[in-house]
Order: C-alpha cells, then sequence, then structure tokens
C-alpha cells in the first residue's frame, strides 16, 4: 500500500467537522449540564485533530464553532494562532473569522497578538474597503503601546482617506493610538479639521470624539483648538443644522435628527468653552436654540437637554441662560423617570452653590422628592435640601426634614440628624427655636444620633441658661417615654446632673412645669444606669449625673449614696474610679462636696465668629470647640491640689465620661512630680484610685490634702486595676502572647491578622494587606462578620490602594468582645480591582490561636 492511500484511509476515518448550526442545535438539545460538557468536550478534540493535522478545508469552520464555545465560557485559547493563520489567508471569508477570533481571543497582555503588526499592515494597505475595515476593527480593540507605535503611520493615512468607510473607522483607531501613546497625538490634529467639514455624519461623529479625546489629554492641544477660529463656529453650524433639518429617515432616531452627534458636539463645546469667555460668546445663541427647541417628550430629546445644561453650566454662560438650565432641570424633577430625577439632583447639587436663586423656586420639587422610594433619588434630595437651607427658609425646610427623619429608613438617620444639628447651629432663628429641634432631633433619630452631636448639643444647652429649666423638663419627659434611646438619655441625664434643683423646683415660664419629685428624678437615672439597653457610655454620663445631682438634692444624700456604692467594683474602670472617687469625696471630704460638684459654667468656644444670621440679629454663627487635651486637664487639677491654702477659683471644670471642658484657667502651681515626692516608690502600697474633680469648684478656702484623701481609702480587692501616676485607673491586663497568623492569601492578596489583648474578653486585631502582584490594588475593602454572641467593631482603614510588589500595605483595626469566651469566628468578604477588573472574595478565617480568648 502506497504512503498516499494510507493517507486517503486515514482521512476517511477520520470524523467530518460538523457545521456550526448543527453544532449549536447538538448544544441547545443537551438536557443536562453534563451532557453539554460532553458534547463540546467531543467537538474540541475534533477541532483539536484538525489542527494539530493542519487541516487547511475546514480551519475557518472550526474557529468560528470555537469562537461560539468560547462564548459559552469554555477555554479557547488553543485557538489563537489558528487566528494567525486565517489572517494571513488571502480569502476574505477566512481574514473575517480570523479577525473576529483575534478580537475574542487576544489581547495586548498576550504577546501573540504582536505577531499580527505584519498582517494587520499588509492588510490596510490592501485596495478593497472591507478588508482594510477588518484590520482597523481588529486593530482598535486589541492594539498594545508597540502596535501602536509600529501602525501610527498607516493610521494616518486613512484618516486622509477619501473614503468615509474607511476615514471614520481610522479616526477611532486614532483615538485608541493616543490613549495607549500620547506622544502620538501631534500627529493626528492636522486631519482634524478636513473631518469635521465631511458630510457624512459618521465621519463628523468620529471627528468629535478625536478632538475631545486630544482636549480632554492635552491643555496644550485644548489651547490650539480654542485659538482656532473656525473649530466653534463648525460646530455651532454642525449642530444648527441638526437642529433646523428636516426628517431625515437615515439620522432620525424617535424624531430628533442624530441625537448621538448633538450629544457628542455639547460635550466638546463644553470642554472649549469652559474658563474661555469668548469661545463661550460664540456658543451661548446655538445652546438657547437647543434648549428651547429640543423635543422633551422622547428620552433621546432629554438626553441632549442633559448635554446642553452641563455645557451651559461650566461654560461663562449668561444668567438667564443659566435661569433656563435649571427650569430645564426643574421640569426633569417632574418626570417619572427615576433616572432622569436622578441625574437633575445630581447636577443641582453641583450648581446650587453659584446659583442658589433659581435653584430655590424648584425647592418644593426637591423636598416631594424626599418621598421617593429610590433610595438613591433619596439620597441625593436630602444633600440638596440641606445645601438649600438659609435664614429665611430654616424653619420651613426643618420642619419637612424632621418629618423625613421620623419616617426613613436607618441608613438615613445619623446623617440627617448630624447635619440637622449642624444646620439649626448655623442658621436658628432663636434660641428656644434652637433647643426644640433639638430635642426633636433627639427624639426622631433615636440611637442614630453621632456622638459629636451628642457633644455639640451640649454645649448649646450651657451656653442657653435662661432656658436651663425649660429644658431639662423637656428632656425628663421625653427620656421618661424611652430610655432606650442613648444619645438622648446621655443628654438628659447630664441636664439632670447639672439643673436638677430646676427640675424639682419646676420654676419656669412659658408653660405648665411638670411636678417632679426628687425620688422620682433619681427612679428615672436609676433605671437607666440599670437598663441593659444602655451603652457604658450611657452609664457613665447617668453616675456622673448622680454624683452631681447630690450637691442639688439635700434630702437623698444617702440614697445617691447606696446607688453608687455597686459600681465601686465595677469591671468598667471608668465607672469603677467615678464610684470610688464620689464615696471619698462624701466620707472624708464631704465639706468640699457642694463646691466640687456646683453647676458648670456656660462652656466657651475657642472660636467665635459674628455673623449676621438673622435680620433680628439673634443668631451667631460659632465653629463647635475642641475639648482640652487630657495633660492639660491633669494639670489643672494638679494646680489645683499643690496649693491647698489658695483661694479655690470660681467655675474650674466639669468631667464627662466622654470629654473635659476648660473653661477658666486656675492658678498657677506644682508639677506633677510635686505631687508625688512624697511617695516611698520602694516601699508596697495598697492598691487605690486617685482623686479627681466631679464638677467645677467654688467655695470658700479650705486646706486639703490629696495624701490624706487617699489614706482613707481602703485596697481595692484582688484583681482590680491598678492606678497610673497620673491618677487615673488603667487596665494593666497582661495574658500570654497570641502568634500572629495569614488569614487570606490568594494570588493577588495576602492579609495578616496580629493580635494585642485589650481585656479577657476583648481582643483588637490588626489586619495588614499586602500585595505581591506587579499590579496596584485598588478600592480595597474588607468586610467581616461574627456570631451573634460576639461583638465586632471595624475602624476606618488606613486607605483603599494596597501598592504594587509588597511596597505597602493598608491597614486596619479590628476590635473584637467575646464575653462568653467562646471559640473565635469570623467570616469575611473581600472586594477590589486589580487591571481594571473588579474581584470578590469571601470565605471563612478557621486558623485563629486557640489562647486567643483564654
Amino acid at each position: 500500500m502506497s504512503v498516499l492511500q494510507a493517507l486517503e484511509e486515514k482521512l476517511s476515518k477520520m470524523p467530518t467537522p460538523i457545521r456550526l448550526k448543527d453544532l449549536i442545535r447538538n448544544i441547545r438539545a443537551a438536557r443536562t449540564a453534563a451532557d453539554e460538557r460532553s458534547v463540546i468536550q467531543k467537538e474540541l478534540a475534533i477541532i483539536r485533530n484538525s489542527f494539530r493535522d493542519e487541516d487547511n478545508t475546514y480551519r475557518c469552520r472550526n474557529v468560528a464553532k470555537l469562537l461560539y464555545i468560547n462564548m459559552l465560557g469554555y477555554p479557547a485559547h488553543f485557538g489563537q494562532l489558528e487566528c494567525l493563520k486565517l489572517i494571513a489567508s488571502p480569502r476574505f471569508t477566512d481574514k473575517r473569522i480570523g479577525y473576529l477570533g483575534a478580537t475574542l481571543l487576544l489581547d495586548e497582555r498576550h504577546d501573540v497578538h504582536l505577531l499580527m503588526t505584519n498582517s494587520m499592515k499588509n492588510d490596510m494597505d490592501h485596495n478593497t474597503q472591507y478588508i482594510v475595515g477588518l484590520s482597523l476593527s481588529c486593530f482598535g480593540s486589541i492594539c498594545s503601546p508597540e502596535m501602536s507605535r509600529d501602525l501610527a503611520g498607516e493610521v494616518e493615512k486613512l484618516v486622509k482617506s477619501s473614503n468615509a468607510y474607511i476615514k471614520k473607522k481610522a479616526a477611532l483607531c486614532a483615538v485608541r493610538i493616543i490613549r495607549k501613546v500620547p506622544d502620538l497625538m501631534e500627529m493626528f490634529i492636522p486631519a482634524v479639521r478636513s473631518l469635521l467639514n465631511d458630510k457624512n455624519h459618521g465621519v463628523q461623529l468620529t471627528a468629535v470624539v478625536l478632538i475631545t479625546e486630544m482636549c480632554s489629554r492635552s491643555p496644550d492641544t485644548l489651547l490650539h483648538f480654542r485659538k482656532v477660529k473656525e473649530i466653534v463656529p463648525n460646530l455651532v453650524r454642525i449642530l444648527k443644522t441638526l437642529i433646523m433639518s428636516g426628517y431625515s429617515p437615515e439620522h432620525d432616531v424617535s424624531g430628533v435628527s442624530d441625537p448621538f452627534l448633538q450629544v457628542k458636539i455639547l460635550r466638546l463645546l463644553r470642554i472649549l468653552g469652559k474658563s474661555d469667555m469668548d469661545c463661550s460668546e460664540a456658543m451661548n445663541d446655538i445652546l438657547a436654540q437647543v434648549a428651547t427647541n429640543t423635543e422633551t417628550s422622547k428620552n433621546v430629546g432629554n438626553a441632549i437637554l442633559y448635554e446642553t445644561v452641563l455645557c451651559i453650566m461650566d461654560i461663562k454662560s449668561e444668567s438667564g441662560l443659566r435661569v433656563l438650565a435649571i427650569n430645564i432641570l426643574g421640569r426633569f424633577l417632574l418626570n417619572n423617570d427615576k433616572n432622569i430625577r436622578y441625574v437633575a439632583l445630581n447636577t443641582l447639587l453641583r450648581v446650587v452653590q453659584s446659583d442658589m436663586n433659581a435653584v430655590q423656586r424648584h425647592r418644593s420639587t426637591i423636598v416631594d422628592c424626599l418621598k421617593d422610594p429610590d433610595i438613591s433619588i433619596k439620597k441625593r434630595a436630602v444633600e440638596l435640601c440641606f445645601a438649600l437651607i438659609n435664614s429665611n427658609n430654616v424653619r420651613s425646610m426643618v420642619k419637612e426634614l424632621i418629618f423625613f427623619l421620623d419616617k426613613t429608613d436607618p441608613e438615613f438617620k445619623s446623617y440627617t440628624s448630624s447635619n440637622l444639628i449642624s444646620t439649626c447651629e448655623r442658621y436658628a432663628p432663636n434660641k428656644r427655636w434652637h433647643i426644640d429641634t433639638m430635642m426633636r432631633v433627639l427624639t426622631g433619630a433615636g440611637n442614630y444620633v453621632p456622638e459629636d452631636s451628642v457633644a455639640s448639643l451640649i454645649q448649646n444647652i450651657s451656653e442657653t441658661s435662661n432656658l436651663h429649666g425649660y429644658i431639662v423638663q423637656q428632656l425628663y419627659k421625653a427620656l421618661k417615654e424611652d430610655i432606650s434611646q442613648q444619645p438622648l438619655a446621655q443628654v438628659a441625664s447630664w441636664c439632670m446632673g447639672e439643673y436638677g434643683d430646676l427640675l424639682v423646683g419646676g420654676a419656669i415660664e412659658e408653660e405648665e412645669p411638670v411636678q417632679v419629685s426628687e425620688d422620682e428624678a433619681l427612679d428615672l437615672l436609676e433605671s437607666v444606669i440599670q437598663s441593659t439597653s444602655s451603652t457604658q457610655v450611657t452609664k457613665e454620663y447617668v453616675l456622673q449625673a448622680i454624683c452631681k445631682i447630690s450637691a442639688r438634692f439635700t434630702h437623698s444624700t444617702e440614697r445617691i449614696k447606696k446607688m453608687t456604692a455597686p459600681y465601686t467594683q465595677s469591671l468598667d474602670t471608668e465607672l469603677q474610679q467615678r464610684s470610688v472617687e464620689f464615696n471619698a469625696l462624701v466620707t472624708s471630704h464631704d465639706n468640699m462636696r457642694s463646691g466640687l460638684l456646683e453647676r458648670m459654667p456656660p462652656m466657651e468656644r475657642k472660636e467665635e465668629k459674628q455673623v449676621n444670621g438673622d435680620v433680628n440679629g439673634e443668631r451667631e454663627d460659632r465653629k463647635p470647640m475642641k475639648p482640652p487635651s487630657v495633660q492639660q486637664e491633669s494639670k489643672g487639677l494638679l494646680e489645683l491640689l499643690d496649693n491647698p491654702g489658695a483661694p479655690v477659683p470660681n467655675a474650674g471644670f466639669s468631667l464627662s465620661p466622654t470629654h473635659i471642658q476648660k473653661t477658666e484657667p486656675t492658678s498657677s502651681g506644682g508639677e506633677l512630680l510635686d505631687l508625688l515626692d512624697t511617695l516611698d516608690l520602694s516601699a508596697p502600697a495598697p492598691v487605690t484610685p486617685s482623686l479627681q474633680p466631679l464638677a467645677p469648684v467654688s467655695s470658700q478656702p479650705a486646706p486639703v490634702n490629696i495624701m490624706d484623701a487617699l489614706g482613707t481609702l481602703e485596697p481595692m480587692p484582688a484583681q482590680q486595676p491598678q492606678a497610673d501616676l497620673l491618677g487615673g485607673l488603667v487596665n494593666n491586663f497582661t495574658g500570654p502572647s497570641i502568634p500572629s497568623i495569614i488569614a487570606v492569601e490568594n494570588a493577588n492578596l495576602k492579609v495578616e491578622f496580629a493580635f494585642e489583648r485589650e481585656a479577657p474578653e476583648r481582643v483588637a486585631i490588626m489586619l495588614k494587606a499586602t500585595n505581591p502582584t506587579p499590579n496596584p490594588v485598588t478600592s480595597f475593602l474588607f468586610q467581616a462578620a461574627v456570631p451573634k454572641t460576639f461583638q465586632l467593631e471595624l475602624l476606618t482603614p488606613s486607605g483603599d490602594v494596597i501598592p504594587p510588589n509588597n511596597s505597602g500595605a493598608v491597614t486596619q483595626t479590628i476590635k473584637v468582645t467575646n464575653p462568653t469566651r467562646q471559640a473565635m469566628r469570623m467570616r469575611y468578604k473581600m472586594a477590589f480591582t486589580i487591571i481594571g477588573q473588579t474581584i470578590q472574595d469571601q470565605g471563612e478565617v478557621s486558623n485563629f490561636p486557640p489562647t486567643l480568648f483564654s
């Protein structure tokens, strides 16, 4: 048997490749995923054999089937070289499938694509426009910087071609080249003017896109096109022709002539006219015509109007034209389409500061958007409402926003309450309205009021001396109705501690006072501090208030001592310290109690700026005061105690669980070591807390010795926290060291956990994320979840960009509290972007050290 006969026999035994239609029919006929995989695997085996045997007859058909299989998600990378062979073929049908396959299977990350450069260059010089078009289309999809430099000359020649079909494709390839290699921009600038003068809409569209790309990437090129006199007039002429032209079936979209070209021209006019008076004047008239003549009943018309508004607001346009643009946005707010309403709110938010009066005309429509069920529209509407508030409309706008606060979802309550408090502080017409509004926000937002807003509200209350009685009674009534709202409980407790005598006395004006007895007030405070819903900070506020109220309630001293006594053994350092100090004060220095616990004077603000708040001149706009540092407070206390024979200054400190406000500088005195120089540090001493002031000091001179005060205390039970040299209790808990772990590691990221034990049941986890790849990781987000018996707090990360090659890291602290000491469990979810691709990963960290909570 001859070799030829053997080859013919072998080919006769090989299965003939089926057509693409038959493959699609077989895949669709598969009943299960396993059947589908079986069909595809068999076909892939046939295709591989055909490629291996260099079967030129069915190469085009096999590559077409391979592309379909690739679109279904199955690997088809082995067909890349076959695509290159088809591109080199002289037949148009082979080139078409080859270029399509190269577009789908290759990109600039594959070095194989560089092998196509010579074939693409030859095809760009072909005398058939369709083959030239195939080469340009593929080039625009997969070109790299190297390929762009090699073929930029051919693309430039094709941009100057007389064939409109080729010109528009070449112009788009020029855009791609500029993005890859900006240095090649200058070679395409001369050809742009001729493209704009072309009558073909496709060529005009690509020319506008090319100019826009150049102006966006190069300020020098932008300046060049601004100086070219015919560029802006040509764009205005084209736009005017589109508006005034009649019906054209070739370019008509829902009754609008070529809306795509109109939008692109408006976008380029916005870039050219920004910060340029001459260009802006040249386009003012055409923008007014577009704004008045465009059909608004169709979505394409709304797209053109939206781009027109952006152009008007960015260039140096006339005031009447800007009002017209804002009125267009106002009409958008009445549209039923959610997307149109959103872009209108978003644009109004950008221009509200520059055109406040024009936006104010649409205030009622904007307020109505607060009732929209769409969360994105609601978010933009509430931001815009706050931006619209001024001294003239503050009453009506705040009323609407408080109504919104009552009905809104929890995710809006914190933002709304915080901004309401700061807005009212800036624009409130009088103190009474301000205080009433703040208490309304407290009850409406509940536990979503931020901590800094609580401190700001206490600041404002301390300044309003003529309303203290009214405030404390209103807060008492609100707290009695609901003790679960922590911010309300904190503010009410502070006020009851400071102004408890006004609460019991009931001597207020303007309203029927509430009759409250000392026992009723103490019952309320006791119910708050014993409530399981009260946080640790709230309990600190309440204990402080109970201590201070002992100087106002003269008949309840014994009960107050019994209320504070249990907290001398509290596991919380702050509660324990306050109760121990109060008992020491009552036991050994009761003569000082009324002075140390007297009412706090108005807190001073460090920066004040007088402004014209309203027509009555009743309002000052002030910046919140920053609390002094702990070192300053401790030094002032030591100066007070260092000179016991000196007169005690009137009003010094008020100590709250969150911060200390210093109101008057105390007299100079000794340093910290002067207080401690009598201590024998070598001799063992009982562990005792030190005395700290609980409230302002105002009394006659009274000798006091800090060592006498400390000597009256009994030693604390075993395993109590020790006292530090500054007089405060510190938690010196120590335990076995905890080894760090690798929580997550994959090809893109490595996340490590280091641990620091803060208490037997509380651990701080220091997260460190590094990036071993050569590409930076952006938009990094780490989320974690633990069982319900745990408490988890994720602090703000150091950033969201992780540098490549382990050259930097993103850190984040995670605090975990485990009251039951169970084994640690944590599920995580990560999201990040690398090389333009967003990746999500989730799983469970299961290698926590067993000694984590032991």
